[in-house]
């Protein structure tokens, strides 16, 4: 697709880094597009600003409203690393984003993305239904570039058979809601209107234009010209042709070759120049809400078309609103007014040959998304490995608003004596990251909440010590992050896959429900926290391996150095006592998987041992 001048989309798995390189022949393997779905995976700074286009799922046309789950056993080494997971570990997406439950949340994660990567265009996907296009009129207020119509017909392979019969409907229609909604409230201009779901032909692409597309997506045509044969087997590791299977064998029938994607486009873009000339079109914009064009026929032979009324989907609307009817806008993201200006600003010796340096200033609530454009600087500069740990230390004092420290990468410390609202640390990028109570107050932390609701959502690194209890959905969908905190709300540790969660203090309702990996450690000296765990995955015990103790002690040890936390001094003060307080709360998939991982590492090692000995032997 970068030969072509397209653009390609990750899907919600993660990309590797290599990619990110361009090749000897000037070739590009980068998807242009990143998509960020509902369960982070691989989602981190690097990864966010190698893109042009960064792309929120909120759903997909072949399975509206559900999630995805990918066994364990499709879950290989590079599989893992790409999302951050252990190989043999299943991973679960959860049906929503659970930091977006309103346009304003919306709105909220568009800012995010456009602050990680300001270059990049922010695409929300859509599924193809009854009322989109007020939905798509919320999307496009909310500051979106681009928006996605999704249809019914295309989708993974892996959806559900239920949901591909019987949930979703047909891209023209929803395409159609769209484009008149906007078109009706004077937002047509602003935002880019895609679609996709099962386009085939030139005349698909031609006929979605004249219902207000300017971008179009293929899927399944370009991969049957890489040999998918349709088998629908993407969940099973079987794929027959070799493109949806991780077994080595099976790999080996693979067929596919770049030049047939080439040659495939070529032939619908030739098609719908042909249909374009025969209309008078000189370009696709000049095409764009033409539905006068589109002429139906009615099929009265057949029962169930010639009942068929298309005169909403094909009405031509007139605005209300002036208003063009193709993308001529920018959005205003509001970027000129962020906090991280400065930050950038006086962090300029680090970011250019790595001398630490140290800022200190007041933060208030209007203060969003802070650190994560001085997170983009150092991930455009040093790639996924960061700068060195503390080298921009940033201490505040005051209340952040949402998304607090959000992608903050690795090499920025940032300390906040104070409060912080939703999202903090959503999707840690190997940043550290401390919230404490200033040193006047005299309430007990351990019983006020002091962050928000889904903090450290989809962390993939890094470290976290909150001095406080958090609201809901704490370390939803970790992967890698390390975080201290002395209290969490209901849902804990939801969907968590990897890294690790000490909560000194009380657990809410439903802790480590869809927990496939990371381990959990609870202090409960009231042996009451056991009633409020979801056991549906997870193993409860108590502590008595040495390495599990030792790790427990370094969290709190280091938790009470950065915030000075009275809980973990008394704790650290009664070790010999308190740490048989603590539960591990550990998935048996992950377990098993660990257990794997060492056994493997064993046989690498003895099998090197042998190796060098038969050398020194021959020598």
């Amino acid at each position: 697709m970068n030969r072509l001048g397209g653009k390609s989309n990750t899907g919600e798995g993660g990309e590797e880094a290599e990619r990110f390189k361009p090749l000897a022949n000037g070739d590009s393997m980068r998807s242009a597009i990143k998509q960020v779905a509902s369960a982070r995976f691989g989602v981190t700074a690097n990864y966010l600003v190698n893109a042009d286009e960064l792309q929120i799922k909120m759903a997909q046309g072949a399975k509206p409203g559900e999630g995805g789950q990918l066994p364990g056993f499709k879950i290989d080494k590079i599989i893992g690393k790409i999302r951050h997971s252990i190989p043999g570990v299943t991973l679960i997406s959860p049906p929503p984003h659970h930091d977006i439950y309103s346009i304003e949340d919306l709105k909220q994660l568009i800012f995010d993305l456009k602050n990680i990567n300001p270059k990049a265009r922010i695409s929300v996907k859509l599924v193809s239904e009854v009322g989109v296009g007020t939905i798509a009129a919320g999307v496009a207020k909310a500051h979106a570039d681009h928006i996605l119509i999704s249809g019914y017909d295309g989708g993974t392979g892996a959806s559900p058979i239920s949901s591909i019969q019987y949930a979703g409907s047909p891209w023209e229609l929803g395409l159609s809601e769209t484009h008149q909604t906007l078109m009706l409230n004077g937002l047509r201009d602003r935002v880019y209107i895609a679609v996709d779901g099962q386009m085939k032909t030139g005349r698909d692409v031609v006929i979605a234009a004249l219902l207000g597309a300017e971008e179009f997506g293929f899927a399944t045509a370009p991969l049957v010209t890489q040999g998918c044969i349709l088998m629908r087997k993407c969940h099973l590791n079987t794929c027959p042709a070799g493109v949806a299977t991780q077994d080595p064998e099976l790999r080996k029938k693979f067929i596919g070759k770049p030049e047939y994607v080439v040659n495939f486009m070529f032939y619908i873009a030739e098609e719908v120049r042909e249909l374009m000339a025969s209309m008078g079109f000189r370009t696709i914009n000049e095409m764009i809400g033409h539905t006068e064009k589109i002429i139906p026929v009615r099929l009265n032979d057949h029962w169930k078309a010639r009942g068929l009324d298309l005169t909403k989907p094909l009405f031509k609307t007139t605005p209300i609103y002036k208003t063009d009817s193709h993308r001529t806008r920018e959005q205003d993201h509001g970027l000129q007014n962020q906090l991280d200006h400065e930050f950038i600003k006086l962090a300029q010796p680090a970011l250019e040959n790595g001398t630490p340096v140290n800022i200190k200033t007041r933060i208030r609530n209007i203060n969003r998304t802070v650190g994560t454009m001085l997170s983009s600087e150092i991930a455009k500069c040093y790639g996924e490995p960061g700068l060195p740990e503390g080298t921009i230390k940033i201490e505040l004092r005051g209340t952040a608003g949402q998304s607090f420290g959000t992608f903050l990468a690795h090499g920025i410390d940032l300390i906040l004596t104070g409060e912080s609202n939703d999202y903090t640390g959503k999707g840690l990028s190997g940043g550290k990251l401390v919230v404490k109570i200033p040193p006047e107050v005299t309430f007990d932390p351990a019983e006020n909440i002091i962050i928000g609701n889904t903090c450290l959502y989809g962390a993939t690194s890094g470290e976290a010590y909150i001095n406080g209890v958090s609201g809901e959905r704490f370390a939803v969908r970790n992967s890698g992050a390390y975080a201290v905190i002395e209290g969490v709300g209901d849902h804990g540790c939801e969907y968590m896959t990897g890294g690790r969660v000490a909560v000194l203090g009380r657990i809410g309702r439903n802790f480590a429900a869809g927990m496939s990996g990371g381990i959990a450690y609870v202090w409960d000296p009231n042996k009451d926290a056991e009633k409020y765990i979801n056991h549906d995955m997870v193993s409860v015990e108590y502590l008595i391996y040495d390495e599990d103790i030792n790790e427990l002690h370094e969290m709190v040890q280091k938790h009470y150095e950065y915030t000075g936390s009275k809980r973990a001094k008394f704790i650290l003060d009664n070790w010999s006592h308190e740490k048989d307080n603590f539960w591990k709360i550990i998935p048996e998939e992950y377990r098993k998987a660990l257990a794997k991982m060492v056994e493997e590492q064993k046989i690498a090692a003895r099998m090197k041992k042998e190796s060098e000995e038969t050398e020194v032997v021959n020598g």
